[in-house]
């Protein structure tokens, strides 16, 4: 009895459906920007002939999936998906976990930011975000360290107490700092101000700073260039009134209970404008990974980016935007 063998060609593109999200990210951002830009750090031994832009599509699949560098590293090996998101051959090798990290300081926060920044524009030129009315708040980010070790040390060298002054003389994550909310709720680490476009509920400026910086302050990093701010009981004083007259911005913040001029029902109304949006904070992870506001800061971008690419899918499956021509 005779055996025939069959042979089929197939490629990756023959195996994403038509409608996997990955190929709807493709299909709603212009990535050829980022191959043009990333390329330009590209030398002929870069990541062993992997290139920036594969590695930071590689990298933002570890963001959509929310992955390990081993995990991501697996991942890749063995997803053909993602195989063909990032840009590989169906047999081609894939990247070890080991290459991730390296390509996280090659790209860096300044490039990515450059890649946030268009990703802003062309959100803005499509019709997904139109900066009229925007929701500003701040969450807290804790720093992996137990500081045990930092408090005795400060102990032994005759310091009373262990606070912001005395934190960077014995801390290993020099920039964060001791932050408190409300009175009652105490952290180190670091602190997340945002700003979402209330009409598309997308994120429009994200940035770190340590967590002893107050939200109105942290306020300057993320307002928008045009239109009303949200805010709660956080951005009532003259740090976020500032941030606002000096873009020309209309400031609707909730007053606190003992402010003169409080309006119980003008706040209601503000306060049931801004809950929508309190959702962008629902899955953040409030534990961080790294020390120091820049690697924090670029992981705060890549966050933002995926979250806006996921709201793309969403907002055009409901109602494709107008496109605006600028």
């Amino acid at each position: 009895m005779s055996i025939s063998h069959q042979t089929e060609l197939v490629t990756l593109e023959d195996l994403v459906p038509v409608d996997h999200i990955y190929r709807k990210f493709k299909d709603l951002w212009d990535f050829s920007f980022l191959d043009t830009e990333l390329s330009l750090l590209d030398t002929s031994k870069t990541y062993k002939g992997f290139g920036s832009f594969r590695l930071f599509m590689c990298l933002l699949l570890q963001f959509m999936e929310d992955l390990s560098d081993r995990e991501l590293d697996s991942f890749m090996q063995g997803n053909n998906h993602a195989k063909w998101f990032c840009g590989f051959g169906l047999v081609e090798k894939t990247p070890n976990f080991r290459i991730f990290s390296t390509a996280c300081k090659r790209i860096g926060t300044k490039n990515l930011f450059a890649i946030f920044n268009n990703l802003r524009s062309q959100l803005k030129s499509q019709g997904y975000m139109n900066e009229v009315f925007t929701f500003v708040d701040a969450s807290h980010l804790i720093s992996k360290a137990s500081l045990w070790e930092e408090r005795d040390e400060a102990i032994k060298q005759k310091y009373e107490k262990l606070n912001n002054e005395v934190l960077p003389k014995f801390a290993k994550d020099k920039q964060a700092r001791f932050g408190c909310k409300g009175g009652q709720k105490y952290w180190y680490g670091y602190k997340k101000h945002i700003s979402v476009d209330m009409q598309s509920g997308m994120i429009n400026k994200v940035s770190i700073t340590d967590a002893s910086i107050i939200d109105s302050k942290g306020m300057k990093h993320v307002v928008p260039d045009q239109g009303a701010v949200y805010g709660d009981k956080g951005y009532c004083d003259i740090n976020a009134k500032k941030a606002a007259s000096k873009r020309g911005l209309h400031l609707a913040a909730v007053k606190k209970h003992n402010m003169k001029g409080k309006n119980k029902e003008l706040d209601k109304f503000y306060t049931k404008m801004r809950s929508p949006y309190e959702r962008v904070f629902s899955k953040t992870n409030h534990r961080v990974r790294y020390h120091g506001i820049s690697k924090n800061q670029f992981t705060a971008f890549m966050e933002s980016i995926v979250h806006n690419l996921k709201r793309m899918v969403v907002l055009n499956q409901e109602a494709p935007p107008n496109i605006i021509l600028e």
